[in-house]
């Protein structure tokens, strides 16, 4: 059984350009890495109920890379994406409008090859490059 691990942040932005920057393709690629030393150069997105979606995360050196990908299993606009990745783990991401800000929330299940503090800062590195590419622009 997998450990679920839940990271958040809190934007400094409108709810609408969250969830754009969140769910389109164009604005996918700007942000969705961890490290400065990789970039995800693909991404591809059917946001509905079992659309799927995909990106290819790379090194910039062209050393290693993968591919991320899965179903969705709900979209709730502004609120709500839940999916399955391609092997078999949940993750469960919610959206809420506080005030001036929106704190997305993020849950997901572990894998089993890396240590999970790595899997934690990993995906809490690629949430803070969303905030800090949504809160630059706007």
């Amino acid at each position: 059984m997998s450990t679920t691990i839940t990271i958040q942040t809190q934007i400094h932005a409108p709810i609408v350009k969250v969830w754009e920057n969140w769910t389109e393709p164009r604005h996918i690629t700007q942000w969705n890495n961890a490290s400065d030393d990789w970039h995800t150069p693909y991404a591809a997105n059917d946001l509905r109920v079992g659309g799927s979606f995909s990106s290819r995360m790379e090194a910039k050196d062209g050393s290693m890379g993968f591919d991320f990908g899965g179903i969705y299993d709900d979209v709730r606009v502004h609120e709500r994406i839940t999916y399955t990745l391609g092997d078999g783990r949940k993750v469960d991401i919610l959206f809420a409008q506080e005030g001036d800000q929106v704190k997305v929330t993020e849950t997901f299940e572990t894998e089993n090859t890396h240590p999970i503090e790595m899997q934690r800062m990993g995906w809490q590195s690629i949430l803070d490059n969303f905030k800090k590419y949504t809160e630059s622009n706007q």
